[in-house]
């Protein structure tokens, strides 16, 4: 059994990863919890049944001995967090964003393992049977050459909602959407159409009482010439995840909010085929996941495919607040948005 300790006890934890986990019961087992509030703790170890709590992550990683770490904390907190499991020989899937800057993913990076632990990021859109098809006959040039893209993350979030203190902050929370919202649909992008060369784009404080943006817009250009333009928003009250890709020989389309089906895709392709109807979700991410620790390998969206939405992010944010286009080779460690998201600038 693959021994799992969850630390951060709040919603996503009990609504996505200990469902996740129920489902693979029959080869991980929830040994512990960790939680600074002791008594969301409490509550949290009864109601799933999970034999041991901690308030400190050192010393449960030291008398537990866990073999998977999830982290679900929020953001400012998954660097230092993620560090210390690795080296403490534990594998991480972390909750997004991984970390808040390059720098940081960085020294992430320098904790891992030649064959592991490893740290991964929660991306659960990739793992749907939808993506999983496109994906398929992208590799196999089925559809023709990529040209256009659209990634929008259209969402809502009142007021009230940033009234939590790390919440639209640059040094807790990363950013705005772009970095806690519409990133999910950037991997998803990201996946499809590779690696991106130059990124234009700008950011503002719209409507919200935030210090990072409310809105972003972006023009992307990859490596094969393919054009994407993403949006992404926080004041949108008809919410929408919106992808669609423009092949040569056909349109793929994505419309979902939080998660998707087989029948939220569309295809004017007859190749259009994704078979069984897997949701993305945490279920079919964990699943990955557990396969590559049994198999000693690293598990997808770890590595460098973990580091491509975090660059395309820290370009959005330095095309945005320096009014220049910005390349994705010029985001080397010299670089002044590697160490912050927002290169100590200001909307």
């Amino acid at each position: 059994m693959i021994r799992v300790a969850v630390v951060g006890t709040g919603g996503i934890a009990g609504i996505c990863h200990l469902p996740a986990l129920a489902a693979e019961a029959h080869r991980a087992q929830v040994v512990a919890a960790v939680d600074v509030d002791a008594d969301r703790l409490e509550a949290f170890c009864s109601e799933h049944g999970v034999p041991a709590s901690y308030t400190d992550l050192e010393e449960m990683l030291r008398i537990e001995q866990p073999d998977l770490v999830h982290v679900c904390t929020p953001p400012f907190l998954h660097a230092e967090q993620v560090i210390t499991c690795l080296r403490a020989g534990a594998w991480v899937w972390c909750e997004k964003p991984l970390c808040l800057s390059l720098a940081e993913y960085d020294a992430i990076a320098a904790a891992e393992g030649e064959g592991g632990p490893y740290a991964s990021v929660v991306f659960q859109h990739r793992f749907g049977s939808g993506a999983r098809h496109l994906r398929e006959l992208v590799d196999k040039g089925a559809l023709g050459r990529a040209l256009v893209a659209l990634c929008h993350t259209m969402w809502y979030r009142p007021p009230e909602y940033f009234e939590v203190p790390w919440r639209g902050r640059w040094d807790t929370e990363g950013g705005g959407p772009a970095m806690g919202h519409g990133i999910h649909q950037i991997d998803l992008l990201l996946s499809v159409l590779g690696e991106w060369d130059e990124i234009r784009a700008m950011a503002g404080r719209l409507d919200r009482d935030v210090e990072a943006e409310d809105v972003s817009m972006a023009m992307v250009r990859f490596a094969d010439g393919a054009m994407a333009a993403v949006v992404n928003s926080l004041l949108s009250p008809r919410e929408e995840s919106y992808l669609r890709f423009d092949f040569a020989d056909t349109t793929v389309e994505l419309s979902h909010l939080y998660g998707y089906r087989n029948a939220d895709w569309t295809s004017s392709s007859p190749l259009w085929q994704p078979g069984e109807d897997v949701p993305s979700s945490h279920a079919a991410q964990l699943g990955a996941l557990l396969d590559a620790y049994e198999r000693g390998e690293r598990p997808p969206v770890s590595g460098t495919e973990a580091r491509r939405p975090l660059e395309l992010i820290t370009g959005l944010y330095a095309a945005a607040l320096t009014g220049q286009p910005v390349r994705r080779s010029e985001l080397t460690s010299e670089h002044p948005f590697h160490d912050r998201m927002n290169g100590g600038l200001t909307l």
